[in-house]
Order: C-alpha cells, then sequence, then structure tokens
C-alpha cells in the first residue's frame, strides 16, 4: 500500500529562477508547483506587462510547459497596493498569488518590504488580510513565504499564526532568519513548533540539498513537503528522488555529470529572450550555486567558465565537460 508523496515545490529565486529556468527545471519530474521571481509592489498600480513580463505562464494557465502549476509572487508593505496589484495579477491570468516575507536583500529591507516585515507580526496580518479579501470573489487562493524571523526567531510563531489568522491557506518557511541569510546550518527544528500550532499546511524550505538532508529535515520539522531553491539547480532531480523514496522504490543517484548538458540547455533557451551577457553571468551563477552540494568539481569548472568573455567559449567549455564525461561510459558497454 502505497502511501501519500509529499509534496515538493520549486522555490522563487531573485535573478535565478526566471521562464526559462522554470521551464527546463520542472521538465525534470517530481514537482508540484513553482513560485515566479517576486513582482514588486509600491504604491502604484501596476499595468499587466509588468506581471506578463515575470510570469509568461499567465498567458497559457498559469502552467509550465510540462504542467506544473505556477504562483505569482508579490513583494510590498503596503496593504492597499498589495491588494490592488493582486487584484491586477488575477485579471492577468494568475490562478495562485503568494506573498514575500522572507527576501533578506538590503534595498528591499531597506523599504520596509520582504524579511523587514517580520518584525511587526501585526503589519505582516494587515498586507496579507488586504491580499486574502481582495481575491475573495474571485477564489484565489494565497499563499505565503517568511523566514524564522529577521534578526532572530523569537517572532516565529506570532508571524506564522497571523499569516494563517489572515486567511493564507498555504505557508513556506525557510529555516533561517534574515541575518543568517544562506549561512549553514538551517534550523528545521524550529519549523516543528510552527507546524504543530498551524492548521493550514507548513513546507520547510533551507539546506536540502540531498535525499539524506530531506529525511534529516523531515525529522528535526516533523513536516514532509518542502520547498527547494538553490538545490533545483544543483540536483534537478531531487525532487522526483524525493516522491520515489517516499514509495520505497529505488533512487538513483545525480552525477555532476550530469548537470553541463542541463546548462547548455537552457543556454539555448534562454537565447531568446535574454542578451549573451546576461545569459553569461547567470552561467556562471549556476556554476557558483553548485559548490555548496558538489564541492570540488563544480569549483574547477567554475575556475575553467568564470574568464571566458562570449557565449561560444562558454558552451565549448561545457560541451567538453559532457564529451569527457561521456568517454568512459562508452568503454564500459
Amino acid at each position: 500500500m502505497s502511501v501519500q508523496e509529499p509534496c515538493v515545490a520549486l522555490a522563487p529565486m531573485e535573478g535565478v529562477l526566471e521562464v526559462t529556468a522554470r521551464n527546463l527545471l520542472t521538465r525534470q519530474g517530481g514537482w508540484d508547483f513553482c513560485v515566479t521571481e517576486f513582482v514588486r509592489v509600491s504604491h502604484e498600480r501596476l499595468p499587466p506587462k509588468v506581471f506578463h513580463r515575470i510570469c509568461p505562464e499567465l498567458k497559457s494557465d498559469s502552467v509550465t510547459p510540462s504542467g506544473v502549476p505556477v504562483h505569482l509572487q508579490l513583494l510590498g508593505s503596503d496593504p492597499e497596493s498589495m491588494a490592488v496589484n493582486a487584484g491586477v495579477a488575477v485579471k492577468a491570468g494568475a490562478q495562485v498569488v503568494d506573498l514575500n516575507f522572507g527576501c533578506p536583500a538590503k534595498i528591499v529591507n531597506r523599504h520596509g518590504g520582504g524579511a523587514r516585515l517580520l518584525t511587526e507580526p501585526n503589519r505582516v496580518q494587515a498586507v496579507a488580510a488586504a491580499v486574502v479579501e481582495a481575491l475573495k470573489p474571485q477564489g484565489i487562493p494565497v499563499t505565503a513565504k517568511m523566514r524564522l524571523g529577521y534578526e532572530d526567531a523569537e517572532l516565529a510563531l506570532d508571524n506564522a499564526l497571523a499569516l494563517e489568522e489572515a486567511g493564507v491557506t498555504q505557508l513556506v518557511v525557510h529555516a533561517r532568519t534574515k541575518t543568517q541569510g544562506y549561512k549553514p546550518p538551517a534550523h528545521w527544528e524550529k519549523i516543528a513548533a510552527l507546524a504543530e500550532r498551524l492548521a493550514i499546511p507548513v513546507l520547510a524550505n533551507g539546506e536540502i540539498w540531498t535525499l539524506e538532508d530531506y529525511q534529516r529535515c523531515v525529522a528535526a520539522s516533523g513536516v514532509r513537503d518542502v520547498m527547494l531553491g538553490r538545490t533545483a539547480l544543483a540536483d534537478p532531480w531531487l525532487a522526483s528522488h524525493i516522491k520515489a523514496a517516499s514509495q520505497g522504490e529505488e533512487v538513483k543517484a545525480t552525477c555532476f555529470e550530469d548537470l553541463p548538458a542541463l546548462m547548455l540547455e537552457w543556454v539555448a533557451g534562454a537565447g531568446q529572450i535574454y542578451p549573451e551577457k546576461v545569459r553569461n553571468m547567470r552561467i556562471k551563477q549556476w556554476l557558483v550555486m553548485l559548490m555548496p552540494r558538489w564541492g570540488e568539481p563544480a569549483r574547477q569548472l567554475f575556475e575553467a567558465c568564470k574568464r571566458l568573455q562570449t557565449e561560444a567559449e562558454i558552451s565549448d567549455l561545457l560541451q567538453a565537460r559532457l564529451d569527457d564525461a561521456a568517454v568512459p561510459r562508452a568503454h564500459a558497454l
């Protein structure tokens, strides 16, 4: 008898998981939904084209080409403006609206957005409640992503309860504070206290790089559902591995040599959207994000790539790595 599979979601990552990456990664299987980069909301009513630029999937029923639902994320601190722009997003095609209470970027926090809001649970509730109320007539779910806190985790439960009371239907908790940034460890055990008190689904996020990490996270947090961010770039197949392991199936481990082919595929797809300089920068950024998972092989590939100036040079390097990896396999046949 099979057990229910855990939910595995693809995280929003500003400047990283854009539409080409979402399409490529969700095609690898195992993902239940993904979340866009945030749409920044200040005080003006944004035109629909802003939402379509961040989330082209709005024009295709808010799903990726492989059929994975895409949730549109908003970031802002003014309840009225957030409510108004959530309404614009839904008219543009959004099926789920996600609220960002976790961004650690200084420029965002300086203006009172992202993780900075976690110092004011009442404000968190006001923003979420305004959006929930605005979208209630359309029946659009509102979800949220938060960190444990800004400087510490003392208000984590207050913020989580505020979001639930506001009407949020699902909460992702990044198990670090803003001050911690992305430095390990992630404090999965602190999610347990939140999940025990909340009636809504809770997803754990942070430092889940391998299947073993996932299992440790479940043990510490009591939460089976997770959201993966940088890990999705380091191991795009971990979502399907988590699903398979939950059913007692054998899992074939990912190899570092599996990744250059995926990078080349991203370059080909992104060529229609981004200029070469941006594509080159993002491939190098991707290589940096491999290091926590893959260590020395990733570092060596980044060192070989970091001074290359053209896409042709970078593609040749990735193809060479792919060809080198294929040689032993051919000899083994």
